[in-house]
Protein backbone atom coordinates (compact mmCIF):
# COMPACT_ATOMS: atom_id res chain seq x y z
CA UNK A 1 0.00 0.00 0.00
CA UNK A 2 2.89 2.34 0.62
CA UNK A 3 4.37 1.64 -2.32
CA UNK A 4 1.45 2.20 -4.28
CA UNK A 5 1.33 6.02 -2.42
CA UNK A 6 4.30 6.60 -4.20
CA UNK A 7 3.20 5.73 -7.64
CA UNK A 8 2.87 8.59 -9.97
CA UNK A 9 -0.70 9.23 -11.52
CA UNK A 10 0.01 7.41 -15.01
CA UNK A 11 1.20 4.43 -13.52
CA UNK A 12 -1.15 3.96 -11.26
CA UNK A 13 -3.74 4.26 -13.91
CA UNK A 14 -1.69 1.60 -15.92
CA UNK A 15 -1.54 -0.92 -12.83
CA UNK A 16 -5.30 -0.30 -12.96
CA UNK A 17 -5.90 -0.99 -16.15
CA UNK A 18 -4.20 -4.35 -16.25
CA UNK A 19 -5.29 -5.34 -13.12
CA UNK A 20 -8.80 -5.03 -14.19
CA UNK A 21 -7.48 -6.69 -17.69
CA UNK A 22 -6.38 -9.54 -15.58
CA UNK A 23 -9.07 -10.32 -13.73
CA UNK A 24 -11.55 -10.07 -16.36
CA UNK A 25 -9.26 -12.51 -18.13
CA UNK A 26 -9.26 -15.36 -15.32
CA UNK A 27 -13.33 -15.01 -14.59
CA UNK A 28 -13.62 -14.90 -18.45
CA UNK A 29 -11.42 -18.55 -18.13
CA UNK A 30 -13.82 -20.00 -15.71
CA UNK A 31 -16.36 -22.69 -16.51
CA UNK A 32 -19.62 -20.48 -15.25
CA UNK A 33 -18.57 -17.66 -18.24
CA UNK A 34 -18.65 -20.22 -20.73
CA UNK A 35 -21.67 -21.56 -22.36
CA UNK A 36 -21.81 -25.59 -22.02
CA UNK A 37 -19.65 -27.11 -24.25
CA UNK A 38 -17.63 -24.83 -25.50
CA UNK A 39 -13.59 -24.16 -24.50
CA UNK A 40 -11.93 -20.69 -24.21
CA UNK A 41 -8.16 -20.69 -23.92
CA UNK A 42 -6.82 -18.04 -21.75
CA UNK A 43 -5.42 -16.00 -24.58
CA UNK A 44 -8.64 -16.05 -25.99
CA UNK A 45 -9.84 -14.95 -22.34
CA UNK A 46 -7.35 -12.00 -21.84
CA UNK A 47 -7.71 -10.57 -25.63
CA UNK A 48 -11.96 -10.27 -24.68
CA UNK A 49 -10.77 -8.77 -21.52
CA UNK A 50 -8.03 -6.44 -22.75
CA UNK A 51 -10.28 -5.38 -25.87
CA UNK A 52 -13.42 -5.24 -23.18
CA UNK A 53 -11.79 -3.12 -20.73
CA UNK A 54 -9.85 -1.08 -23.63
CA UNK A 55 -13.50 -0.67 -24.71
CA UNK A 56 -11.78 -1.86 -28.04
CA UNK A 57 -14.56 -4.33 -30.10
CA UNK A 58 -12.19 -6.72 -31.54
CA UNK A 59 -13.39 -10.30 -30.68
CA UNK A 60 -10.92 -13.43 -30.80
CA UNK A 61 -14.59 -15.93 -30.08
CA UNK A 62 -17.97 -14.68 -30.55
CA UNK A 63 -19.60 -13.21 -27.55
CA UNK A 64 -22.25 -14.65 -27.32
CA UNK A 65 -21.57 -18.11 -29.28
CA UNK A 66 -18.78 -18.52 -26.11
CA UNK A 67 -19.91 -16.99 -23.27
CA UNK A 68 -22.90 -17.35 -21.11
CA UNK A 69 -25.27 -15.25 -19.50
CA UNK A 70 -23.22 -14.09 -16.71
CA UNK A 71 -20.02 -14.19 -19.14
CA UNK A 72 -21.73 -11.15 -21.00
CA UNK A 73 -22.71 -9.41 -17.69
CA UNK A 74 -18.99 -9.42 -16.73
CA UNK A 75 -17.86 -8.39 -20.37
CA UNK A 76 -20.48 -5.55 -20.00
CA UNK A 77 -19.14 -4.36 -16.39
CA UNK A 78 -15.88 -4.45 -18.03
CA UNK A 79 -16.58 -2.05 -20.85
CA UNK A 80 -18.52 -0.12 -18.53
CA UNK A 81 -15.16 0.18 -15.76
CA UNK A 82 -13.10 0.22 -19.05
CA UNK A 83 -15.32 3.55 -20.87
CA UNK A 84 -15.78 5.78 -17.24
CA UNK A 85 -12.50 4.98 -16.28
CA UNK A 86 -10.60 2.51 -13.47
CA UNK A 87 -9.99 5.63 -11.38
CA UNK A 88 -13.54 7.18 -12.06
CA UNK A 89 -15.42 4.21 -11.01
CA UNK A 90 -12.99 3.85 -7.48
CA UNK A 91 -13.86 7.58 -6.47
CA UNK A 92 -17.67 6.51 -7.51
CA UNK A 93 -17.03 3.33 -4.91
CA UNK A 94 -15.57 5.81 -2.59
CA UNK A 95 -18.37 8.24 -2.93
CA UNK A 96 -20.95 5.28 -2.01
CA UNK A 97 -19.28 4.63 1.32
CA UNK A 98 -19.49 8.57 1.98
CA UNK A 99 -15.86 8.70 2.58
CA UNK A 100 -13.65 11.57 1.75
CA UNK A 101 -11.75 11.50 -1.95
CA UNK A 102 -8.11 12.87 -1.13
CA UNK A 103 -5.94 14.43 -3.07
CA UNK A 104 -4.25 11.55 -5.15
CA UNK A 105 -7.58 10.04 -6.21
CA UNK A 106 -8.46 13.63 -7.21
CA UNK A 107 -4.92 13.60 -9.30
CA UNK A 108 -5.90 10.66 -10.83
CA UNK A 109 -9.05 11.86 -11.92
CA UNK A 110 -7.47 15.18 -13.32
CA UNK A 111 -4.90 12.85 -15.85
CA UNK A 112 -7.30 10.53 -16.41
CA UNK A 113 -9.66 13.03 -17.99
CA UNK A 114 -7.11 15.79 -18.91
CA UNK A 115 -8.75 18.23 -16.64
CA UNK A 116 -6.48 21.40 -15.47
CA UNK A 117 -7.78 21.81 -12.07
CA UNK A 118 -8.82 20.32 -8.88
CA UNK A 119 -11.97 22.45 -8.52
CA UNK A 120 -15.18 20.48 -8.62
CA UNK A 121 -13.04 17.06 -9.31
CA UNK A 122 -16.04 15.04 -6.91
CA UNK A 123 -18.70 17.04 -8.71
CA UNK A 124 -17.63 16.10 -11.76
CA UNK A 125 -17.62 12.39 -11.11
CA UNK A 126 -20.84 12.54 -10.06
CA UNK A 127 -22.22 14.60 -13.29
CA UNK A 128 -20.68 11.94 -15.12
CA UNK A 129 -21.73 9.02 -13.68
CA UNK A 130 -25.48 11.27 -14.00
CA UNK A 131 -24.71 12.14 -17.41
CA UNK A 132 -23.84 8.06 -18.38
CA UNK A 133 -26.94 6.61 -16.57
CA UNK A 134 -28.83 9.28 -18.64
CA UNK A 135 -27.30 8.33 -22.35
CA UNK A 136 -27.67 4.75 -21.59
CA UNK A 137 -31.36 4.19 -20.37
CA UNK A 138 -32.12 6.36 -23.14
CA UNK A 139 -30.21 4.24 -25.73
CA UNK A 140 -31.47 0.41 -24.23
CA UNK A 141 -34.62 1.85 -24.42
CA UNK A 142 -35.09 3.35 -27.80
CA UNK A 143 -32.36 -0.12 -28.83
CA UNK A 144 -34.87 -2.23 -27.07
CA UNK A 145 -37.97 -1.08 -29.73
CA UNK A 146 -35.69 -2.88 -32.60
CA UNK A 147 -34.87 -6.16 -30.39
CA UNK A 148 -38.28 -6.63 -29.13
CA UNK A 149 -39.47 -7.48 -32.70
CA UNK A 150 -36.67 -10.05 -32.93
CA UNK A 151 -36.37 -11.68 -29.39
CA UNK A 152 -38.53 -12.44 -26.67
CA UNK A 153 -38.72 -9.09 -24.15
CA UNK A 154 -36.36 -10.53 -21.78
CA UNK A 155 -33.95 -11.18 -24.22
CA UNK A 156 -34.24 -8.12 -25.90
CA UNK A 157 -34.09 -5.92 -22.89
CA UNK A 158 -30.72 -7.51 -22.08
CA UNK A 159 -29.48 -6.96 -26.06
CA UNK A 160 -30.89 -3.34 -25.53
CA UNK A 161 -28.83 -2.73 -22.41
CA UNK A 162 -25.70 -4.52 -23.45
CA UNK A 163 -25.71 -2.73 -26.87
CA UNK A 164 -26.55 0.84 -25.22
CA UNK A 165 -23.47 -0.10 -22.61
CA UNK A 166 -21.08 -1.20 -25.86
CA UNK A 167 -22.60 1.80 -27.81
CA UNK A 168 -22.29 4.92 -25.72
CA UNK A 169 -18.70 3.38 -24.27
CA UNK A 170 -17.49 3.37 -27.67
CA UNK A 171 -16.63 -0.49 -27.56
CA UNK A 172 -17.92 -2.25 -31.17
CA UNK A 173 -19.22 -5.69 -29.00
CA UNK A 174 -22.67 -7.45 -29.97
CA UNK A 175 -24.30 -9.90 -28.28
CA UNK A 176 -26.17 -11.29 -31.56
CA UNK A 177 -24.15 -14.63 -32.34
CA UNK A 178 -22.40 -15.40 -35.40
CA UNK A 179 -19.88 -12.22 -35.57
CA UNK A 180 -22.95 -10.63 -37.33
CA UNK A 181 -22.62 -7.28 -35.48
CA UNK A 182 -24.89 -5.15 -36.74
CA UNK A 183 -25.25 -6.29 -40.39
CA UNK A 184 -28.83 -8.38 -39.54
CA UNK A 185 -29.98 -4.29 -38.89
CA UNK A 186 -28.05 -2.85 -41.85
CA UNK A 187 -31.45 -0.89 -42.86
CA UNK A 188 -32.87 -0.59 -39.94
CA UNK A 189 -33.15 2.91 -39.25
CA UNK A 190 -33.90 3.72 -35.87
CA UNK A 191 -31.06 0.87 -34.38
CA UNK A 192 -28.61 2.86 -36.71
CA UNK A 193 -29.51 6.59 -35.68
CA UNK A 194 -29.60 5.31 -31.99
CA UNK A 195 -26.07 3.50 -32.14
CA UNK A 196 -24.44 6.60 -33.76
CA UNK A 197 -25.77 9.57 -31.45
CA UNK A 198 -24.33 7.52 -28.59
CA UNK A 199 -21.47 6.49 -30.10
CA UNK A 200 -20.59 10.16 -30.82
CA UNK A 201 -22.41 11.93 -27.64
CA UNK A 202 -19.53 9.08 -25.89
CA UNK A 203 -17.19 10.26 -27.90
CA UNK A 204 -17.14 13.94 -27.95
CA UNK A 205 -16.12 14.09 -24.26
CA UNK A 206 -18.05 14.46 -20.69
CA UNK A 207 -16.23 17.98 -20.26
CA UNK A 208 -17.88 19.06 -23.58
CA UNK A 209 -21.32 17.26 -22.80
CA UNK A 210 -21.45 19.46 -19.56
CA UNK A 211 -19.70 22.70 -21.15
CA UNK A 212 -22.78 22.80 -23.67
CA UNK A 213 -25.09 21.89 -20.61
CA UNK A 214 -24.49 24.90 -18.86
CA UNK A 215 -23.54 27.60 -21.75
CA UNK A 216 -25.84 26.67 -24.41
CA UNK A 217 -23.91 29.08 -26.55
CA UNK A 218 -21.55 28.50 -29.29
CA UNK A 219 -19.80 31.94 -28.64
CA UNK A 220 -19.17 31.00 -24.66
CA UNK A 221 -18.09 27.62 -24.94
CA UNK A 222 -14.15 26.75 -24.04
CA UNK A 223 -12.08 26.58 -27.23
CA UNK A 224 -11.63 22.95 -26.30
CA UNK A 225 -15.58 22.50 -26.70
CA UNK A 226 -15.54 24.54 -30.29
CA UNK A 227 -12.60 22.53 -31.49
CA UNK A 228 -14.42 19.11 -30.05
CA UNK A 229 -17.74 20.08 -31.93
CA UNK A 230 -16.53 21.61 -35.46
CA UNK A 231 -13.73 18.81 -35.40
CA UNK A 232 -16.39 16.01 -34.46
CA UNK A 233 -19.17 17.36 -37.20
CA UNK A 234 -16.68 18.17 -39.74
CA UNK A 235 -14.80 14.36 -39.81
CA UNK A 236 -18.70 13.09 -39.86
CA UNK A 237 -19.42 14.47 -42.79
CA UNK A 238 -16.13 14.28 -44.61
CA UNK A 239 -16.18 10.30 -43.49
CA UNK A 240 -19.70 9.31 -45.19
CA UNK A 241 -19.02 11.47 -47.98
CA UNK A 242 -15.43 9.51 -48.91
CA UNK A 243 -17.06 6.02 -47.76
CA UNK A 244 -20.09 6.59 -50.36
CA UNK A 245 -17.31 7.63 -53.02
CA UNK A 246 -14.97 4.85 -52.48
CA UNK A 247 -17.73 2.09 -51.75
CA UNK A 248 -20.36 1.31 -54.52
CA UNK A 249 -22.16 -1.25 -52.48
CA UNK A 250 -23.05 0.93 -49.01
CA UNK A 251 -25.63 2.90 -48.63
CA UNK A 252 -25.79 6.56 -47.45
CA UNK A 253 -27.00 5.13 -43.72
CA UNK A 254 -24.39 2.79 -43.84
CA UNK A 255 -21.38 5.34 -44.49
CA UNK A 256 -22.68 7.27 -41.84
CA UNK A 257 -22.77 4.33 -39.40
CA UNK A 258 -19.14 3.83 -40.44
CA UNK A 259 -17.74 7.02 -40.04
CA UNK A 260 -19.23 7.17 -37.05
CA UNK A 261 -18.41 4.39 -35.69
CA UNK A 262 -14.33 4.21 -36.89
CA UNK A 263 -13.92 6.76 -34.63
CA UNK A 264 -13.31 4.21 -32.00
CA UNK A 265 -16.63 2.82 -31.65
CA UNK A 266 -16.35 -0.84 -34.12
CA UNK A 267 -19.85 -1.40 -35.05
CA UNK A 268 -20.51 -2.81 -38.48
CA UNK A 269 -23.74 -3.49 -40.78
CA UNK A 270 -21.13 -4.45 -43.87
CA UNK A 271 -18.54 -7.13 -43.96
CA UNK A 272 -15.32 -5.09 -44.04
CA UNK A 273 -13.43 -7.63 -45.96
CA UNK A 274 -15.33 -6.93 -49.25
CA UNK A 275 -14.41 -3.34 -49.20
CA UNK A 276 -12.32 -1.76 -51.46
CA UNK A 277 -8.79 -0.61 -50.38
CA UNK A 278 -9.61 2.65 -51.11
CA UNK A 279 -12.29 2.49 -48.55
CA UNK A 280 -10.33 0.52 -45.94
CA UNK A 281 -8.12 3.65 -46.09
CA UNK A 282 -10.25 6.00 -45.35
CA UNK A 283 -11.58 3.96 -42.50
CA UNK A 284 -7.65 3.61 -41.14
CA UNK A 285 -7.50 7.40 -41.58
CA UNK A 286 -10.69 8.05 -39.32
CA UNK A 287 -9.40 5.16 -36.74
CA UNK A 288 -6.50 6.85 -36.60
CA UNK A 289 -7.43 10.36 -35.52
CA UNK A 290 -10.24 8.74 -33.15
CA UNK A 291 -12.68 10.48 -30.63
CA UNK A 292 -11.75 13.61 -28.05
CA UNK A 293 -9.98 14.09 -25.08
CA UNK A 294 -11.83 12.88 -21.66
CA UNK A 295 -14.06 10.90 -23.71
CA UNK A 296 -14.63 7.16 -23.98
CA UNK A 297 -12.94 6.67 -26.74
CA UNK A 298 -9.16 6.58 -28.17
CA UNK A 299 -7.12 6.99 -31.35
CA UNK A 300 -4.99 10.38 -31.00
CA UNK A 301 -7.81 12.23 -30.60
CA UNK A 302 -9.61 14.99 -32.56
CA UNK A 303 -8.20 17.95 -30.92
CA UNK A 304 -4.87 16.79 -31.56
CA UNK A 305 -5.06 16.57 -35.47
CA UNK A 306 -6.73 20.10 -35.36
CA UNK A 307 -3.66 21.23 -33.61
CA UNK A 308 -1.17 19.48 -36.05
CA UNK A 309 -3.02 20.63 -38.98
CA UNK A 310 -3.48 24.52 -37.89
CA UNK A 311 0.14 24.55 -36.76
CA UNK A 312 1.36 23.52 -40.12
CA UNK A 313 -0.77 26.07 -41.66
CA UNK A 314 0.22 28.33 -39.49
CA UNK A 315 3.94 27.85 -39.27
CA UNK A 316 4.39 27.47 -43.49
CA UNK A 317 2.77 30.96 -44.00
CA UNK A 318 4.39 32.51 -40.87
CA UNK A 319 1.32 33.76 -39.37
CA UNK A 320 -0.01 33.38 -35.76
CA UNK A 321 -1.28 30.43 -34.45
CA UNK A 322 -5.15 30.82 -33.51
CA UNK A 323 -8.26 29.16 -33.49
CA UNK A 324 -11.71 30.95 -32.66
CA UNK A 325 -10.04 34.04 -32.12
CA UNK A 326 -7.43 32.43 -29.51
CA UNK A 327 -4.11 31.95 -29.15
CA UNK A 328 -2.99 28.15 -29.01
CA UNK A 329 -0.20 27.31 -26.57
CA UNK A 330 3.25 26.32 -27.69
CA UNK A 331 2.63 23.38 -24.98
CA UNK A 332 0.01 22.34 -27.04
CA UNK A 333 1.17 22.12 -30.18
CA UNK A 334 4.60 20.36 -28.79
CA UNK A 335 2.34 17.75 -26.89
CA UNK A 336 0.37 17.23 -30.33
CA UNK A 337 3.43 16.42 -32.54
CA UNK A 338 4.84 14.12 -29.35
CA UNK A 339 1.51 11.92 -29.26
CA UNK A 340 1.35 11.93 -33.26
CA UNK A 341 4.70 10.40 -33.56
CA UNK A 342 4.08 7.88 -30.93
CA UNK A 343 1.14 6.71 -32.12
CA UNK A 344 2.80 6.50 -35.72
CA UNK A 345 5.33 4.83 -34.70
CA UNK A 346 3.37 2.29 -31.90
CA UNK A 347 1.39 1.56 -35.23
CA UNK A 348 4.11 1.24 -37.82
CA UNK A 349 6.05 -1.28 -35.08
CA UNK A 350 2.96 -3.19 -34.61
CA UNK A 351 2.17 -3.81 -38.26
CA UNK A 352 5.52 -4.58 -39.06
CA UNK A 353 5.59 -7.48 -36.00
CA UNK A 354 2.29 -8.28 -37.67
CA UNK A 355 3.61 -8.58 -41.52
CA UNK A 356 6.55 -11.09 -40.28
CA UNK A 357 4.11 -13.34 -38.22
CA UNK A 358 0.85 -13.60 -40.47
CA UNK A 359 2.55 -13.67 -44.13
CA UNK A 360 -0.87 -14.72 -45.28
CA UNK A 361 -2.68 -11.56 -44.92
CA UNK A 362 -2.55 -8.80 -47.03
CA UNK A 363 -0.53 -5.73 -45.97
CA UNK A 364 -3.82 -3.56 -45.49
CA UNK A 365 -5.78 -6.11 -43.43
CA UNK A 366 -2.86 -6.19 -40.89
CA UNK A 367 -2.55 -2.24 -40.69
CA UNK A 368 -6.07 -1.99 -40.46
CA UNK A 369 -6.27 -4.27 -37.70
CA UNK A 370 -2.89 -2.96 -36.09
CA UNK A 371 -5.01 0.68 -36.46
CA UNK A 372 -7.98 -0.87 -35.22
CA UNK A 373 -6.45 -2.11 -31.69
CA UNK A 374 -4.35 1.21 -31.07
CA UNK A 375 -7.62 3.77 -31.94
CA UNK A 376 -9.14 1.36 -29.81
CA UNK A 377 -12.01 1.12 -32.65
CA UNK A 378 -12.65 -2.60 -32.80
CA UNK A 379 -13.46 -2.51 -36.76
CA UNK A 380 -12.46 -5.47 -38.21
CA UNK A 381 -11.50 -7.38 -42.34
CA UNK A 382 -12.25 -10.62 -40.21
CA UNK A 383 -8.94 -11.62 -39.52
CA UNK A 384 -9.04 -11.50 -35.58
CA UNK A 385 -10.43 -14.91 -34.85
CA UNK A 386 -7.66 -16.43 -37.40
CA UNK A 387 -4.42 -14.87 -35.87
CA UNK A 388 -1.71 -16.72 -33.89
CA UNK A 389 -1.44 -16.46 -30.43
CA UNK A 390 1.63 -14.26 -30.52
CA UNK A 391 0.08 -11.82 -33.23
CA UNK A 392 -3.14 -11.42 -30.67
CA UNK A 393 -0.68 -10.80 -27.83
CA UNK A 394 0.85 -8.09 -29.80
CA UNK A 395 -2.79 -7.43 -30.68
CA UNK A 396 -3.54 -7.19 -26.72
CA UNK A 397 -0.54 -4.80 -26.30
CA UNK A 398 -1.81 -2.18 -28.62
CA UNK A 399 -5.40 -1.92 -27.57
CA UNK A 400 -3.67 -1.35 -24.03
CA UNK A 401 -1.41 1.32 -25.24
CA UNK A 402 -3.81 3.05 -27.31
CA UNK A 403 -6.05 3.03 -24.23
CA UNK A 404 -3.54 4.65 -22.02
CA UNK A 405 -2.64 6.79 -24.54
CA UNK A 406 1.10 6.59 -26.11
CA UNK A 407 1.84 9.99 -24.12
CA UNK A 408 0.78 8.50 -20.65
CA UNK A 409 2.99 5.35 -21.60
CA UNK A 410 6.23 7.35 -22.22
CA UNK A 411 5.78 9.55 -19.08
CA UNK A 412 5.63 6.08 -16.98
CA UNK A 413 9.25 5.72 -17.93
CA UNK A 414 10.24 9.28 -17.08
CA UNK A 415 12.25 9.73 -13.93
CA UNK A 416 10.94 12.06 -11.22
CA UNK A 417 14.60 13.40 -10.65
CA UNK A 418 15.84 15.53 -13.65
CA UNK A 419 18.99 15.61 -14.17
CA UNK A 420 20.59 19.50 -14.10
CA UNK A 421 20.06 21.13 -17.52
CA UNK A 422 23.05 21.96 -19.44
CA UNK A 423 23.21 24.25 -21.78
CA UNK A 424 24.70 23.82 -25.41
CA UNK A 425 25.79 26.06 -28.36
CA UNK A 426 23.00 26.48 -31.00
CA UNK A 427 23.83 24.97 -34.37
CA UNK A 428 21.53 24.84 -37.68
CA UNK A 429 20.21 22.20 -39.29
CA UNK A 430 19.17 21.54 -43.00
CA UNK A 431 15.47 20.59 -42.59
CA UNK A 432 12.93 19.42 -46.09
Amino acid sequence: MALLKKLSPARLMALGFAFVILLGAVILALPISRNQGVSVSFVDALFTSTSAVCVTGLIAVDTADTFSVFGRIVVALLIQIGGLGVTCIGVSLILLMRKRVDLKQRMLIRESWNVNTFKGIVKLVKDVLLLTLIFESVGAILSFITFVKDYPPLKAAGISVFHSIAAFNNAGFDILGGLRNLIPYQSDVLLNLVTCGLIIFGGIGFLVILDVVKNRSFKKLTLHSKTVLVMTALLLIVGTLMLKLTEQNISWLGAFLHSTSARTAGFSSYNLGLFSNAALFVLIILMFIGASPGSTGGGIKTTTFFTLFKATMSYSRNRPLTAFKRKIPKEAVQKSFVVFALSVTVVCVGTLLLCIIEPNYTFVQLLFEITSAFGTVGLSTGITPHLANLSKLIVILTMYVGRLGALTIVSIWIFRNQLPQVGYAEENINIG
